[in-house]
């Protein structure tokens, strides 16, 4: 045999396992590989299967563990697979140059097969620890067991608040600047999004609560221009004694916007909006429709502008188009910020993530915290796979509907009622705002009765200046951001 045909039938068993051995007259062997590849391959197709219909399977950290392991062990067999195949053809019986060629050649090879192996155990083994940073065990969580044939413990709707951090280095603590409540129905995936307002004031919190006790009248009622709903994870971070424990942010906001939309918030994630930037960068940046110029940076937008019409943004300019106040108010921020998550959930497609997984994996150590249970991460991958699918509307309590300075609570549980009725009818029309429902109804899975009734101020003056009429209907997202 020539340099050239060892090389070839050494590439070939590289492909199917027992070609080199058969070749060179050692039929046993070369039968022993091929049954076995075939084994292999017909394992693959069953787990691949079972992987396609529970698709939560692959982030449990015993099958990312095995995956990493399994990896590392392909990559050694088939080294020796194809060094055996190589010597079994007798390169020894070229001339020197020859056997130089093929070795070198085969050497080669035995990279560019081993390559996939290792980039596999990479990526199980970053993908292991990305998640296993965002998510414990869950055992700071007063929930039950997370029971795998009904990890939604039979409720029809799960609430989780994502909130947008803003801990800038030049700043003490965080700053809850974006704050959205994603109710899913967990059969269909369809979602409502309520976005609130950072400077809405005097929140309630449940009557029996650390904060309900301090603040029984709202948030600071006694300071007309302060208690910001985005100064509530704050103060419970700073007043430990009022919360019985350290690190209680979370459950402060929790229970604020729990009690002002009449909903029990299941989940939060903490997302650092830095951290975000990065993200959007590791799946090559979002593509949006900008209503208008968005001016950045600076003290005036003098860094740039995002100008108006389709664009694909890169992370940096995610963020500023997100948070931009030039010529802006909060109201236009937070619809913004809709369309961005809204971008994100339906960009961020599999074959997206796959194709940028390792740098998606730094990226988000560096994203959130949560306290979602690690148990229930598989759980959430099969829902969000409904979502991506599935109808996603909006409300935002912004003027003239709802003033932040004096919010009409009841209101607000009201329209939070009708939207997620609205979202279980699957009706597209808009909703208006201000509807008549009973405000003691109970909402579709996962509204409660209010257990107060405060009393709301006659609404005063816009807070921030400029602020027109904008969209509070129960909106579809698609539409509204041009998605």
């Amino acid at each position: 045999m020539s340099a050239a045909s060892i090389v070839g039938w050494t590439a070939l068993s590289a492909l199917v396992p027992g070609a080199a051995h058969l070749r060179a007259g050692r039929r046993r062997i070369g039968y022993i590989l091929l049954g076995a590849f075939g084994l292999l391959l017909l394992s693959a197709a069953v787990i691949a299967v079972i992987m396609l219909n529970n698709v939560g399977l692959l982030l449990r950290d015993s099958t990312m563990l095995t995956a990493s392991i399994l990896a590392v062990a392909g990559a050694l067999l088939w080294f020796a697979l194809i060094v055996t195949s190589y010597v079994t053809l007798k390169p020894a019986r070229l001339n020197r140059a020859g056997q130089m060629l093929s070795g070198v050649a085969v050497g080669l090879l035995c990279v560019v097969v081993v390559a996939p192996f290792a980039v596999a155990a990479n990526a199980a083994i970053a993908a292991r620890n990305a998640v296993n940073v965002i998510f414990d065990s869950g055992t700071h969580q007063s929930t039950a067991p997370i029971k795998h044939e009904d990890p939604w413990n039979g409720r029809d709707r799960v609430n989780f608040l994502l909130v947008g951090g803003d801990a800038a280095g030049n700043r003490t603590g965080v700053r809850t600047d974006s704050m959205t409540v994603a109710s899913v129905d967990v059969k269909t995936g369809n979602t409502v999004m309520f976005s609130l307002p950072r400077n809405m004031q005097h929140v309630r919190f449940p009557p029996h609560s650390p904060l309900g006790k301090r603040f029984p009248n709202g948030f600071f009622a006694e300071l007309p221009n302060g208690g910001l709903l985005n100064e509530v994870w704050q103060f419970a971070e700073d007043n430990p004694q009022v919360m019985g424990a350290k690190h209680q942010g979370p459950r402060a906001l929790k229970e604020a916007i729990g009690h002002t939309l009449g909903l029990k918030i299941d989940y939060f994630a903490l997302v650092n909006m830095y951290g975000f930037a990065d993200l959007v960068d590791a799946i090559g940046g979002l593509e949006i429709r900008v209503q208008q110029d968005i001016k950045w940076g600076g003290l005036y937008g003098t860094a740039g502008t995002i100008k108006a019409g389709f664009r694909k943004l890169s992370g940096e300019e995610v963020l500023w188009y997100g948070r931009s106040r030039v010529n802006s108010d909060d109201f236009s921020r937070m619809a913004r910020q809709r369309c961005v998550i809204g971008a994100f959930a339906q960009q961020a497609t599999p074959d997206v993530v796959l194709a940028n997984f390792n740098k998606i994996a730094s990226a988000t150590k560096r994203l959130a915290s949560t306290d979602i249970p690690r148990p229930l991460l598989e759980h959430l991958v099969e829902l969000a796979l409904r979502v991506k699918s599935a109808k996603i509307t909006s409300t935002q309590f912004v003027p003239p509907q709802f003033w932040p300075g004096n919010v009409d609570w009841m209101k607000v549980r009201r329209t939070v009622t009708n939207a997620l009725r609205q979202s279980t009818r699957g009706n597209r029309r808009a909703l208006a705002a201000d509807v008549t429902a009973s405000p003691g109804a109970t909402g579709t899975g996962g509204t409660r009765r209010p257990t107060t009734a405060p009393k709301a101020n006659a609404p005063d003056q816009s807070p921030t200046p400029g602020s027109s009429k904008k969209e509070t209907g129960n909106s579809d997202l698609a539409e509204v951001c041009g998605l």
